[in-house]
């Protein structure tokens, strides 16, 4: 049975005081006078900042994080009522865009007027991150500032942001619980005939109506006895007897994500295909078992791989899928990965996918996915967890 849906949506300032709180003592062992924050994510975890228009990439957006006092954002005009909806009082602007000058005199001024003219910087420079401004502006930046030091803050970042509040865990809780509801109405949602276009947007169509705000992102194929590829779009191939489906998503409730996946056969299913499911529920019910804190993602994943060791014709590196599992949050995929070469070390409060996958045959694969938090018991399952036997639609 599934834990009750109680989160709310937005934070309480005490969360975001917390986050700076924790921010700003990795700062200080690290020696930083500042750190500029340029993406959608890591701007809106400490500060709030919640929008859609990042789809648009016109306008840099900045904040800075200083060693003491709350942070400050430099923004776009177009953007500060939403700002000003925050926790963040200090707010400076400039009309954007601009052909000469599109906030860098503005950002360079607010660095020095915070960290001095020898201010020492963190960013982001890492794995699984990217400067979003233009370089032009960035190399602007730098001459504007000829006496910074700059140094790489994605480790300390990413492993704030791995363990999860209560808060956060509730929201990726209501997301799961929006999509295990909408993945139980597949068999009798879809049916033989259907295209892939057809299937694909009558599960969205679920998700939305059991409870998600948005469905950004659903990949999966389908294909006779088993499908090599996870992440494409939908096609206007019919789906056939004989046929496996895979759906794979990630909903969203207040900003938050879940992501795992679901397999159905259509009409029947070999017996090839029915053993290579076995294998991946066995495989995940392995992980599931191991998760403790204390555990490297190398150990998860060592264990889900022998599972599977000798089932499969690539899986001396995590298979076609590369890892067996990733971080989850405010994005899709997060810090850290289940690969044989990630030492980070599990904690209470992370958010895991389970994410075992194998080429059974040429041109086919399986792929199973939970989604689960860290609890000092071990496992807590957010997703309602797949059945053992794969579900047939018609």
């Amino acid at each position: 049975m599934m834990a009750a849906d109680t989160a709310g949506r937005g934070f309480s300032t005490d969360e975001y005081q917390t986050r700076l709180q924790a921010m700003q003592a990795a700062m200080a062992t690290m020696g930083l006078g500042i750190v500029l924050l340029t993406d959608e994510h890591n701007i809106r975890y400490f500060s709030g900042f919640f929008t859609q228009f990042w789809q648009s990439p016109t306008r840099p957006w900045f904040l800075l994080v200083p060693a003491g006092g709350k942070p400050v954002a430099v923004i776009p005009r177009i953007g500060a009522e939403c700002m000003a909806r925050t926790w963040i009082d200090d707010i400076r602007t400039w009309s954007s865009p601009h052909p000469d000058d599109d906030g860098v005199s503005l950002l360079a001024d607010t660095v020095t007027e915070l960290a001095g003219g020898t201010p020492v910087i963190g960013l982001m420079k890492g794995r699984e991150t990217f400067l979003r401004m233009p370089l032009n502006d960035f190399e602007r930046l730098r001459a504007m500032l000829p006496d910074a030091a700059w140094h790489d803050m994605t480790a300390s970042i990413q492993r704030l942001r791995a363990v999860k509040s209560e808060a956060e865990i509730a929201k990726i809780r209501r997301s799961c619980h929006a999509a295990s509801r909408a993945f139980a109405e597949v068999p009798a949602l879809l049916r033989p005939g259907m295209s892939e276009i057809e299937a694909f947007r009558a599960f969205k169509i679920a998700c939305l109506d059991e409870g998600a705000d948005d469905v950004s992102y659903l990949v999966g194929s389908a294909a006779p006895g088993g499908y090599g590829d996870i992440i494409s779009p939908p096609t206007e191939r019919r789906l056939g007897d004989g046929d496996i489906l895979i759906l794979d998503t990630g909903c969203l409730w207040d900003g938050y994500f879940c992501d795992f996946d679901r397999n159905f056969a259509v009409g029947r299913i070999s017996d090839e295909a029915k053993a290579a499911y076995e294998i991946v529920w066995t495989a995940t019910e392995a992980g599931l078992e191991a998760v403790r804190p204390g555990i490297t993602c190398a150990d998860l994943f060592h264990v889900m791989n022998r599972a599977m060791d000798g089932e499969s014709t690539s899986q001396e590196d995590g298979g076609n899928v590369g890892r067996l599992g990733h971080g989850l949050g405010m994005q899709l995929t997060e810090f850290p990965s289940l690969t044989p070469f990630d030492q980070t070390v599990l904690e209470t409060g992370m958010m895991l996918t389970l994410e075992p996958g194998f080429s059974f045959a040429p041109g086919r694969m399986m792929v199973h996915e939970e989604n689960i938090v860290v609890r000092e018991s071990g496992a807590e399952l957010l997703s309602a967890r797949a059945p053992r036997a794969m579900p047939v639609i018609g």
